[in-house]
């Protein structure tokens, strides 16, 4: 009698946001700025937060979620717990916070209010 299953579990799969996976672009045909993708709104096309499943890791999520549904931005906020999904973006202070493909922040926990002048600035 086997005392594990190995490989009998099969691991979730989250289906992919609408992100462009780090294809991003630096302008449109319009010249301007910001874009990320067709699916971009406002400039904004994903948001990660990367953490390691902790209270603060937690908190900066749902306040990334407040932010964003503040500004009325139709964009999914993904929380990303893999940690080699995590070292993927060379992230070694959690929470982190990803906009478009970009680690705009790290190792501190941001104020919904925070999160919302970063969303903002230009250069994302």
């Amino acid at each position: 009698m086997a005392l594990f299953n190995v490989g009998k579990m099969k691991e979730k799969t989250k289906e992919p946001s609408n992100c462009c996976s780090g294809v991003c672009t630096s302008s449109k045909d319009d010249g301007s700025t910001n874009y990320c993708c067709p699916e971009a709104k406002d400039g904004i096309c994903c948001i990660k937060v990367l953490g390691a499943g902790c209270a603060s890791c937690r908190q900066q999520y749902e306040n990334a979620k407040q932010a964003v549904k503040k500004m009325g931005l139709d964009v999914e906020v993904e929380y990303i717990t893999d940690m080699a999904k995590v070292m993927e973006y060379g992230v070694m202070s959690m929470p982190a916070l990803v906009v478009n493909e970009k680690v705009v922040s790290k190792g501190k926990v941001l104020k919904p209010a925070e999160i919302e002048r970063l969303l903002q600035k230009p250069e994302l």
